[in-house]
């Protein structure tokens, strides 16, 4: 008589089809991980053995985002996503110092950062960081080592008369929104009037005949347009949303409307030895009084005066910066306060 084996149940089959398909998913799971840590880890490695000094500068209140994308494109990292993972697993994000760094591409990934956490900025240079005001840029002379008076000597606007970026500025302007940003070599001999001599040269090279020309098409003195893009550099982050942020200030101003910028009111709280605050009622805040601010409210970047000179070509009239940095633009006041109530609590309340 012939044995038969039983064949399996449908629940036995059920039971063995999830059991191999459980193995199978552990086994890509492990194998996933594996790739990840490794991809990781071959990411924090340094970029190549070159030696080759590249001077790289952190901006005052710069996000890690954007510190991320410059590293990549300066060919200082492999990877902004490995470099965003590993500050927030540190917990290091908000401990980025401003400052310029001398980078190499043989640093490693975690030796960049640990130089950025540390403050240690390149020596022998003074760093002028974009978006400072000029009591800033002051309280920097004073960090390189300058005596104040020296410094105070230096920023005072009577010593530059004739300089090419300062003709056309009104009678008895300072050299706010004036300074360009950049580093700047010292030794113990150097005196600060050189450096901002070297800087005013820089700020006149960047305020070339079409900026000028762009400018006066908007309907802008040189010195209006360095002031409106001393705004824009302050409440944009991002160099891709500046010439958008330009577009609404320029309409609000062609309209009569209020130019609305929360940072010239902080301005004018602070020159006054006040907190900032939005309600603080001087010439410079702009939530008060239509039209322009007297002046510029800090130095400016490239990618700011470019921004008030080409403006993009849309038809939003708000927008608000976030803590995260990203603008939010509207163009309704009732999109634009659900944008602030729900991105920007640090910078709108001026603790930028």
């Amino acid at each position: 008589m012939k044995n038969y084996r039983a064949d399996p149940s449908p629940r036995s089959q059920r039971l063995r089809r999830v059991f191999i398909a459980a193995i199978v998913v552990l086994v890509l799971i492990t194998t996933a991980a594996v790739i990840v840590r490794h991809v990781y880890s071959d990411n924090l490695q340094p970029v190549s053995s070159s030696e080759n000094v590249t001077l790289f500068t952190i901006k005052s209140g710069e996000s890690s985002t954007s510190i991320a994308n410059s590293l990549q494109s300066a060919g200082l990292i492999r990877s902004s996503t490995v470099f965003e993972w590993y500050v927030s697993s540190k917990n290091v994000r908000s401990e980025l110092q401003a400052g310029t760094y001398a980078l190499r591409p043989n640093m490693s990934l975690p030796n960049i950062v640990d130089l950025f956490v540390s403050g240690k900025i390149a020596a022998n240079l003074v760093t002028i960081i974009p978006g400072q005001r000029l009591d800033q840029v002051r309280a920097t002379f004073m960090k390189a080592g300058f005596k104040a008076a020296d410094v105070d000597a230096a920023l005072d606007a009577s010593n530059y008369v004739g300089s090419p970026a300062l003709v056309d500025n009104p009678n008895g302007a300072g050299l706010e929104g004036f300074l360009y940003p950049d580093s700047f070599q010292k030794n113990e001999n150097t005196n600060p009037q050189i450096i901002v001599q070297e800087s005013l040269s820089e700020m006149a090279q960047h305020l070339t005949p079409s900026i000028r020309a762009s400018f006066a098409r908007e309907g802008l003195s040189v010195y209006q347009g360095v002031t409106l893009a001393s705004i824009v550099e302050q409440e944009v982050s991002k160099d891709s949303d500046r010439a958008q942020a330009a577009q609404v200030f320029l309409t609000r101003l062609h309209s009569d409307m209020p130019l609305g910028s929360d940072v010239t009111a902080f301005y004018g709280a602070i020159i006054a030895g006040k907190k900032p605050s939005t309600t603080y009622d001087s010439p410079y805040n702009t939530l008060l009084h239509k039209g322009l601010p007297p002046g510029p409210i800090s130095n400016v970047s490239d990618s700011s005066l470019n921004a008030v000179a080409h403006p993009a070509n849309t038809q939003w009239l708000y927008f608000v910066t976030g803590d995260n940095g990203n603008t939010y633009f509207s163009k309704t006041l009732a999109q634009h306060q659900a944008y602030t109530q729900q991105y920007c609590h640090k910078l709108c309340a001026g603790t930028k």
